[in-house]
């Protein structure tokens, strides 16, 4: 059974899907996946899942990831980035002791509007949907949470920082909120996903790299990206596991890896000396 995660460096103008259905094609699989989307503007860090791998998803939301992006003041636009029609302008550009000054408001856990050009739902329907057919609705604050943000360079009315934040962060936003303390607009200019996890930029493959030649040899099993420990068991207490039953062990309370010779098999969670099944990945 395949299962694991390619790590691709997404094409600019590619959506994520583009990509998955990309490495079906090649692998002549359905079930091919992804874990966090990135806009078609953007470029980076893209997590392919394959099989059930898929399950990997709720665990990954809870990681942080990395992104460089530049915002250009001055300007607004109706997406939120350069891609989107300009919507209003503004001749008050900050300087960069004041974008400094304002930079910690923006740090820690923080509460934002997500873009009306994005995948929230509204009533059933997507926010992108609404926005596109010109009908008017309100998004409300999300709770997001920002780890750190650096300044990388500030040129040309242009400011290009480095950020580390939690799941559901609209970066687009973050441009925004930051020109809206400031009494003027920006707009994003460009976006790129350096590192999700253990996941670098530098270690990712291009599109064009793949083919059924050496697509299998570039899945990251996943027993290699779990860092937990090992669950050694003997087989009639790994086919109860595994069946769904629960079973008395003397270990710590915790997340435990059970492994085959191939991969990873099963997350166990332990709970008070009782170990049970949490997400099965399959044999």
């Amino acid at each position: 059974m395949i299962k694991g995660i390619i790590p691709i460096n997404k094409p600019k103008d590619w959506t994520s899907f583009d990509v998955v259905n990309k490495v079906k094609h090649i692998l002549k699989m359905r079930q091919v996946g992804h874990l966090g989307t990135l806009d078609p503007m953007a470029t980076g860090v893209l997590l392919v899942t394959v099989g059930k791998a898929t399950k990997l998803f709720d665990l990954m939301q809870t990681k942080t990831k990395t992104y460089l992006a530049k915002f250009k003041f001055g300007i607004d636009t109706d997406t939120l980035d350069i891609t989107g029609k300009i919507v209003a302008t503004s001749k008050n550009i900050p300087n960069l002791d004041e974008i400094k000054s304002v930079i910690p408001k923006f740090i820690g856990d923080i509460e934002q509007i997500p873009p009306k050009f994005s995948a929230k739902s509204v009533n059933g329907k997507r926010a992108y949907d609404l926005a596109r057919a010109n009908i008017d609705f309100e998004l409300k604050p999300c709770k997001v949470k920002v780890e750190n943000i650096k300044i990388k360079s500030y040129e040309n009315d242009e400011l290009e920082i480095e950020l580390t934040c939690g799941s559901g962060t609209y970066i687009r936003a973050i441009g925004r909120d930051i020109a809206k303390e400031l009494n003027t607009y920006a707009c994003m200019t460009s976006l790129i996903r350096t590192k999700i996890y253990d996941f670098e930029l530098k270690n990712c493959y291009d599109i064009d790299e793949l083919n059924s030649d050496n697509i299998i040899d570039k899945i990251v099993k996943i027993r290699d990206i779990l860092h937990f420990k090992e669950l050694n068991l003997d087989s009639t207490l790994f086919e109860k596991l595994i069946n769904g039953q629960i079973i008395n062990i003397e270990l710590q309370n915790g997340d435990y890896l059970l492994n085959n010779d191939v991969d990873c098999v099963a997350l166990v969670k332990i709970v008070n000396f009782k170990a049970k099944m949490s997400i099965f990945f399959g044999i």
